[in-house]
């Protein structure tokens, strides 16, 4: 069947109609089900090109605060090493080493520690106020080893001010090359705690400033049993580690709550920032668009293939009318036999079968005897009860699945014998009188042997020397007929081909029947 009228005949179908309404709604819900994915990714991405936008203003200030600090600090070491500054005043030695950063907002104290952890020179004081760091990490790892530039402290307790603080310390080498102590800085944690709390993240977003040891520096929102808490080897931390920069999903060991993480290393510092967003709130929009747009979907969608089932149940519905219509269309409402119009179809598909197959065709036109008088004496309710009853007789003379038994037309029926000769064909007309002869109407004292019929066999064999038109099978059948009820009735008679001798006789056995 070519493309077009097959599609024709799909969406003709119930189960076609059914099945698209079914579907259909199955691919809005894929469809949407794509968009919102793409909604909940959309909202991550803006997400973490913000943290990125917060991270870069952040590292940029704490970058540029600490570099300033150390210059300070490079200052300090280079001036000690200037001939005769050990000889000046303490006063004008102070302004000499120390420039204006040493009293900038959130710094601490500056001192000049000696090889013994004791301070000499005291950026805030002259004299010197008197404090020893010997026991500090960070004046430790200048000691023992040389060349580690600026070294940052983990959070500490100031000795001077009790102030939480990170220290910056840089060593200073005697004329040999051996310890000579340390020069020191200190930034008041209270600068990161102005710097990030200008930020609002949400109920459980926060920032975080680590070493690089995974040491916690600051925390935002602030709580002080968070400080100098070391996480390395927590699965956060373990992702900050893994590239200079970057993002990812995890959910935190602190609190347990999933966050997006997006963090970044300051500079050459061994500083590690990050901002970490609640997923939960990152989604918080977007669940709300999804909830409403997943129920409107649902409820079109529901709505669609209801109403789809609906269509369907009535296209089926119209199915089974229209062919149990054509079934009646096909089918002798008396007899229940399929009609003449069903012996047409059927007989036009037989012949074409026997003109390829080569095998033979038979055909039986059953008529029965003095039906009138029947009609006549015993009313036409009585008729309609034989008629009935050799309805049965013939379908029971018949058992082949493609043997076809109809009623063509008042009291004459048609039995079509496909591959069937015409022996086979004379065998199921004698059996045909076998059963009528034993057809009785008990209601209407019609005993058996009564009901009598006339037969007409036609039989075409394509393949023989001398061929019988298919087209003119039923007419050689039916004038055999004639002549079986010229002959007396409750009959057979096999028709001969080409036998002209027999029209003359259709008008006058008409009259008679």
């Amino acid at each position: 069947m070519p493309p077009l009228p097959r599609l024709v005949h799909l969406l003709r179908s119930a189960r076609a109609w059914m099945a698209l309404g079914v579907l259909a709604p199955i691919g809005m819900l894929a469809a949407s089900g794509l968009m919102l994915f793409d909604l909940r990714q959309d909202a991550r991405d803006k997400a973490e090109q913000t943290s990125k936008n917060l991270l870069q203003v952040l590292e940029h200030d704490i970058a540029r605060n600490i570099e300033l600090y150390d210059l300070s600090l490079r200052a300090v070491v280079d001036n000690l090493k200037a001939p005769g500054v050990d000889r000046i005043s303490p006063e004008l030695r102070q302004l000499v080493l120390f420039d204006r950063a040493a009293t900038a907002q959130d710094m601490g104290v500056m001192l000049v520690l000696d090889e013994n952890g004791s301070s000499i020179i005291d950026a805030g004081a002259v004299p010197s106020r008197n404090v020893n760091n010997a026991d500090r990490a960070y004046f430790q790892a200048h000691k023992a080893q040389a060349n580690l530039g600026l070294v940052i402290s983990e959070p500490l307790v100031s000795h001077l001010t009790g102030a939480r603080m990170l220290v910056l310390s840089r060593r200073i080498d005697k004329p040999d090359g051996s310890f000579g102590g340390i020069v020191l800085g200190t930034l008041n944690l209270s600068y990161f705690t102005r710097l990030f709390s200008q930020l609002d993240l949400g109920r459980d977003g926060a920032i975080n400033l680590y070493l690089r040891d995974g040491t916690r520096v600051m925390r935002h929102p602030y709580s002080e049993a968070d400080i100098g808490v070391n996480i390395a080897g927590a699965p956060t931390f373990e992702g900050f580690l893994r590239e200079h920069n970057g993002s990812f999903v995890e959910t935190s060991t602190r609190d347990g709550i999933e966050r997006h993480y997006t963090f970044t290393r300051i500079g050459d510092l061994p500083l590690i920032l990050n901002v970490a967003l609640s997923t939960d709130e990152i989604e918080a929009d977007w669940r709300v668009k999804a909830l409403t747009i997943g129920v409107i979907v649902l409820m079109l969608c529901g709505l669609t293939i209801a109403l789809s089932l609906l269509f369907g149940r009535e296209l089926r519905r119209r199915e089974v009318i229209q062919a149990e219509l054509a079934k009646l269309s096909l089918t002798d409402a008396l007899t229940g036999l399929p009609n003449r119009r069903a012996f047409d179809d059927a007989f036009a598909r037989a012949s074409g079968g026997a003109r390829h197959s080569g095998k033979p065709l038979s055909l039986l036109i059953v008529d029965a005897d003095h039906f009138k008088r029947f009609n006549d004496r015993y009313g036409h309710q009585v008729g309609d009860q034989v008629l009935q009853g050799l309805a049965r007789c013939l379908s029971d003379s018949v058992h082949r699945p493609h043997d076809l038994v109809c009623r063509v037309g008042g009291e004459e029926f048609a039995v079509l014998l496909p591959d069937t000769d015409l022996v086979g064909a004379f065998r199921i007309a004698e059996k045909v009188h076998a059963e009528v002869s034993a057809l009785a109407v008990g209601s209407a004292g019609i005993g058996a042997g009564a009901v009598t019929v006339s037969i007409g066999l036609a039989a075409s064999v394509p393949a023989a020397t001398e061929v019988t038109a298919l087209a003119d099978l039923y007419r050689l059948a039916d004038e055999a007929l004639y002549e079986a009820k010229a002959g007396g009735r409750n009959q057979t008679h096999c028709a001969k081909p080409h036998d002209p001798a027999i029209t003359p006789l259709k008008h006058a056995l008409r009259l008679m029947r």
